[in-house]
């Protein structure tokens, strides 16, 4: 059967596994598959792999090794932080702070704390999704335990001040928690210049296996166990450890981090070739996210009178994976919150496209995608009699 041909540009929903962690990972699914918790020297290769990915997870934020706990994703990760912090704080005050653009990890864990007596500030953001950091300040409170704002979004890419938020949660006694599960591996994160006391990534976001991993807790923060059950993760993480998950996640950590600089280049050299296209070639097309400050390899668009699942299924006709936001709210009829949060109408939001590239892609293959783009936006616009109502209006000829 021969292969559909495939522009893979989904990399903010999942990357493909790297060979390096796909080979490192399976020796410890018949060879050493001891449970780790285990004492015979089986065991021991199991436990030596788990405490070598987490020294190498720690190494890249600047973190001790025992302040990395592995958990089953960014999800897991988000709601230990939060909720757990919850409830460790509850005597403290009961008010969280976190922006209106957040992953709905966060956002949907915010909303079950609020149901059960926390106080949750949702900040605004900027039209370039940045948070509006006057507003941050202003919402700071007596009572206020958490600050959790993301490293970067997921869907539009943009950069978020975490430096400048982590100082100022440390000069207030306020913990702050960073989603970093789209940053981590694609941009360098320090915890101690940052003053983050707790992060969460994600493996399968940087090249590692799906199904692992991991919070940062800085020593000291007395959040309590999520899972309950074994003394597994210095007893704060109950359940046998995911081995071949950790130690694909390590190794593709390790990749990450030797090859950022290159692969940033590379990605903000495609990402940069398609917005330039795209704003020169697509009348009616609107760049989503800060222009500078945003994630190397993301690029958001949104297109008037267009309908973005359409364009989504016509473009996975021709072969090309993208998505319209966040691949956890697919099959949602909903605009994106993210995109309504910047200030975009329902309409526009509706139409909006998301290509994130990785190192791998080609010039060759942004060229293919601007121009199937370019042809599926001028059919679907030319079945719409909005657009066709706005061109006479306008007294201007479609120009594509």
């Amino acid at each position: 059967m021969e292969e559909k041909k495939c522009i893979y540009l989904d990399n903010a929903a999942t990357t493909k596994t790297a060979p390096e962690a796909v080979e490192a990972m399976l020796p410890y699914f018949s060879t050493w598959y001891g449970n780790p918790s285990s004492i015979y020297s089986l065991a021991a290769e199991s436990k030596k792999a788990v405490t070598k990915a987490r020294e190498t997870l720690a190494g890249i934020l600047g973190a001790e090794a025992n302040e990395i706990y592995f958990t089953a994703g960014g999800s897991e990760a988000d709601n230990w932080a939060i909720k757990a912090t919850a409830e460790a704080y509850a005597d403290k005050g009961k008010h969280i702070i976190t922006s209106k653009i957040e992953h709905h990890a966060v956002l949907h864990t915010c909303d079950y704390l609020a149901k059960r007596g926390y106080e949750i500030t949702y900040v605004d953001v900027d039209e370039d999704g940045i948070i509006k950091f006057e507003d941050l300040k202003r919402a700071i409170r007596p009572d206020t335990i958490l600050i959790s704002v993301m490293t970067a979004n997921n869907e539009i890419g943009s950069l978020q001040p975490i430096r400048e938020i982590g100082k100022l949660a440390k000069e207030h006694g306020i913990l702050f928690h960073t989603d970093a599960v789209q940053a981590f591996g694609h941009i360098p994160i320090e915890v101690n210049e940052c003053h983050i006391d707790m992060l969460s990534a994600s493996g399968h976001k940087f090249n590692g296996p799906k199904g692992i991993g991991f919070l940062y807790i800085r020593k000291g923060v007395k959040i309590r166990s999520f899972l309950h059950g074994g003394a597994q993760e210095r007893s704060r993480r109950a359940g046998t450890e995911n081995v071949p998950g950790i130690v694909g996640m390590g190794c593709a950590a390790e990749l990450a981090e030797r090859t950022m600089q290159e692969r940033a280049e590379k990605e903000r050299e495609l990402s940069g070739y398609l917005i330039e296209r795209m704003e020169k070639e697509i009348p009616y097309c609107r760049l989503n996210g800060d222009r500078n400050k945003r994630l190397p390899n993301n690029v958001n668009f949104s297109f008037q009178f267009v309908e973005g699942e359409s364009l989504l299924i016509m473009l996975d006709r021709k072969g090309i994976c993208a998505s319209s936001g966040s691949a956890c709210t697919s099959g949602s009829l909903d605009p994106s919150h993210v995109l309504l949060a910047i200030g975009l109408p329902h309409e526009i939001a509706h139409g909006s496209l998301r290509l994130t590239v990785s190192h791998e892609n080609t010039i060759e293959e942004m060229d293919e995608t601007v121009d199937a783009i370019k042809e599926i936006v001028k059919r679907l616009r030319d079945m719409s009699p909005l657009y066709e109502d706005f061109i006479k209006k306008e007294g201007k000829e479609d120009v594509q």
